[in-house]
């Protein structure tokens, strides 16, 4: 048996068994079962007449034929990856596939943005993931999605970053906590609460720290959730105050299980950015929705999130 006869899927299969050093993890990206991807690796180790992970303890490593694998089945990957590219160029917009990755924070609205683009393009194949800041960039460096909708785009990647719509933060809390009774409370009333936070490094994180302008330091932060959902249960139970996304918590407000605080120079303002790689050719479909995003995105994501209602005061969105 020769390389020669290997099979794309068994190179698909090794590149996310070897990207997630985990056969369960890629088992469940892969929709497989993994006595089936563990039968695909072992196949294209039979071909390739060498051992392509070694197992230390617990954990799987590449061995140096699966760094060479690796390499090679990520450049074949892509050879394909660009020829649906080109086929879907030749259908044009309808009957072509948008892949669209987006930062949790946008899970709330999305879909229903999705859903109106479908209903003005028709036949249209959706392609949508919800990922956290670091594994929105790794899709986007590793070629897996065509556009990326994100708060803070990249700094260490050459991309276009176009900003499309306002995007506010505010001060959440229980309708029943103190500060839900006052107004223009301070940053010395906020310092000895208990805030419910995001963890650190994501995106929320990231804007928090920007938001309060270096005093992050000063707050209590009692607890860091990796679930925006956590967050607001904790603070809906009286556990704390957070700093959220006003896109997140318009059903929490509509039922009165949360209230945004009046606080001091709130809500910030930053920006929704369409992102992709600058090098990347875009297909019609994709060039298509982030012309939708640029013209529509806005108004859309306000009326989806009742934004205006929510954040009072009039500011400049941060770029």
């Amino acid at each position: 048996m020769t390389i020669r006869n290997a099979t794309l899927r068994q190179l698909k299969v090794f590149e996310t068994v070897a990207r997630r050093l985990s056969f369960s993890r890629a088992a469940e990206e892969l929709h497989l079962t993994q006595p089936a991807v563990s039968t695909q690796v072992r196949l294209l180790e039979e071909h390739a007449g060498l051992r392509l992970f070694e197992q230390l303890g617990k954990k799987i490593y590449l061995t140096p034929a699966g760094h060479e694998m690796l390499s090679f089945s990520r450049a074949i990957i892509q050879q394909f990856h660009e020829v649906d590219q080109a086929m879907g160029q030749l259908k044009g917009v309808s009957g072509g596939k948008l892949n669209v990755a987006v930062i949790s924070a946008g899970d709330y609205f999305f879909p229903r943005v999705l859903a109106e683009f479908t209903r003005r393009y028709t036949d249209v194949v959706l392609n949508l993931a919800v990922h956290n800041r670091d594994q929105l960039l790794h899709q986007l460096a590793i070629n897996q999605t065509d556009l990326a909708v994100m708060v803070r785009p990249p700094q260490e990647m050459d991309t276009i970053n176009e900003p499309f719509a306002p995007h506010p933060y505010v001060i959440v809390a229980a309708p029943s906590h103190p500060l839900a009774r006052k107004r223009n409370v301070t940053m010395s009333q906020l310092a000895g609460e208990a805030f419910i936070a995001r963890e650190r490094g994501s995106d929320t994180w990231n804007s928090m720290e920007e938001g309060f302008g270096g005093r992050i330091a000063n707050l209590r932060i009692a607890m860091e959730v990796t679930s925006t959902e956590t967050i607001k249960q904790a603070v809906i139970a009286g556990m704390g105050i957070a700093f959220l996304s006003a896109h997140t918590i318009s059903l929490e407000l509509q039922v009165g299980n949360l209230v945004v605080l009046d606080v001091q120079g709130f809500p910030v303002m930053f920006n929704w950015y369409v992102v992709h790689r600058k090098n990347k050719r875009l297909p019609p479909v994709a060039l298509a929705f982030k012309r939708f995003l640029m013209e529509k995105g806005a108004d859309l994501i306000e009326s989806i999130t009742l934004v205006n209602e929510l954040t009072a005061h009039d500011k400049q969105p941060l770029d």
